[in-house]
């Protein structure tokens, strides 16, 4: 408790425990006033009624009988509702009842005041009294004391003060119990966080599990996923780093045995020739590789969205088909596009096409010769959609998504040249136009005999123009 001490009176629950106990205060002292000023304007009307009443009892007797009566007010039950009372001659002067002097503040027009009065047999009392003429010349004054206003009064301040002072203190007591509550908490999760800095990627701020999360723990819980993704990223950036190494390293190490060959051994211009292609091409593979990382990191930053624009997808797929049917003739395959119309799609073009491209020739490359790589686009349920199908050697549903990851090559395709990029760039385009990649057999669940790529675009809004 005291370690939490110096940090309880600056958090928010303790602040927000706070302000709630200053608004109940001040909501309950509106209540108890507007119950005091109903209750005095009620118990002030009641005397003046009350007043009113006597007084015109009193002024319509005869002069004697009035006298007769203030004589006996004093000793009947009528001093439980008069509690002042007086008659005066014309000279102001006490003729009977207990008050001996003419209160100066009170005019004689049967209005009802408050004032102060000393009734001879009373000390100083505050009531509501009024003065009227009656028969004979002689003025009548009656009075109601305020006893039972202060009395409310009191009792109003003794209720305040029974309500309000124990529910402040628990309204109190609960911010502190709730601030030392949050503190604790926050301190686990500080701990967790420098573990976390200090490498345990592993940790995880603490959760309950199961449903009753708060705000808290819902954050915590979003701040846990993005540690996972995080950690996964790590990993595949050191998973990719290790690729990079392993695929470059072959090549410059090809490379540089031939440098090592060419100097040691007198050559032919031809030979020598021959050898500073051999180290070209193997070059050329190293650079090929990079420009491929560098152009997946470009279209994963998703800076070329500024470049979407409206397109037609089935255009696209005729331009492909166009610049692949010489080398898919050449490989001894067929390449069709399947009949359509046109398919609308926003996105960028360059980009569409390098995608395209990849997919076509990466069908080319695994189909056998005399197969068949077909291509068609169409309006889909869910968006635009790109098909692009082959003959060829397929790929087994355990690899079907490991062959979208960077450097990732399948037993059946190690023997063909590639950097095993090609379908990662093809991923990378995919997730900048928000669509998604679907991968499968030609023959559903059949042989393997064929693979199937189909990218699904998200679907055109209705205000976009084509």
């Amino acid at each position: 408790m005291r370690r939490y001490l110096p940090e309880m009176f600056s958090t928010a629950a303790f602040r927000l425990a706070l302000g709630s106990s200053v608004i109940l205060a001040g909501v309950t002292v509106l209540q108890f006033s507007l119950i005091y000023w109903r209750t005095t304007a009620y118990e002030v009307e009641r005397a003046d009624r009350l007043l009113d009443r006597e007084a015109a009892l009193m002024a319509a007797q005869t002069p004697a009988d009035l006298r007769e009566q203030m004589r006996l007010w004093q000793t009947n039950d009528l001093r439980l509702l008069i509690t002042a009372a007086g008659l005066f001659d014309a000279d102001r002067k006490a003729i009977a009842g207990n008050l001996t002097t003419w209160p100066e503040t009170l005019p004689v027009d049967g209005g009802i005041r408050e004032i102060t009065v000393h009734p001879s047999d009373q000390g100083e009392r505050l009531i509501r009294a009024e003065a009227l003429p009656v028969p004979g010349g002689r003025i009548l004054v009656i009075g109601r004391g305020l006893r039972d206003l202060q009395q409310i009064r009191s009792i109003v301040l003794q209720a305040l003060e029974t309500c309000l002072i124990p529910a402040l203190a628990f309204s109190l007591l609960a911010g502190i119990w709730l601030s030392r509550r949050g503190l604790v908490r926050v301190g686990r999760m500080q701990l967790a966080i420098d573990r976390i800095m200090e490498g345990g990627l592993h940790e995880r701020l603490p959760v309950r599990t199961g449903p009753g999360r708060d705000e808290m723990e819902r954050l915590a819980v979003s701040v846990n996923r993005m540690l996972d993704r995080l950690e996964r990223l790590l990993d595949e950036i050191k998973g990719v780093g290790d690729d990079i190494a392993h695929d470059l390293r072959t090549p410059l190490a090809r490379v540089r045995a031939g440098l090592d060959r060419t100097r040691l051994r007198p050559q032919q211009p031809r030979e020598l020739e021959a050898g500073i292609d051999r180290a070209i091409i193997d070059l050329d593979q190293c650079f090929a590789i990079i420009t491929a990382l560098l152009r997946i990191g470009e279209i994963d930053n998703g800076r070329r969205r500024g470049g979407f624009v409206p397109l037609d997808l089935h255009q696209i797929a005729i331009d492909i088909v166009e610049l692949y049917e010489p080398l898919a003739e050449a490989a001894g395959n067929r390449l069709v596009l399947e009949p359509g119309d046109s398919v609308p799609l926003v996105g960028d073009r360059d980009l569409l096409i390098e995608l395209a491209a990849n997919l076509v020739d990466n069908a080319i490359k695994f189909t056998p010769s005399g197969g068949t790589v077909s291509v068609s686009t169409h309006s889909g349920r869910d968006g635009p959609v790109l098909r692009v199908a082959d003959t060829g050697v397929g790929i087994a549903e355990k690899e079907q998504q490991a062959v979208l990851a960077r450097f990732y090559r399948s037993d059946k395709s190690r023997h063909i040249p590639g950097s095993g990029l090609g379908l990662s760039l093809v991923a990378a385009i995919v997730r900048l136009h928000s669509a998604r990649i679907l991968v499968s057999d030609a023959t559903r669940g059949g042989d393997c005999a064929g693979a199937v790529f189909e990218v699904i675009f998200p679907r055109l809004a209705a205000d976009v123009p084509i």
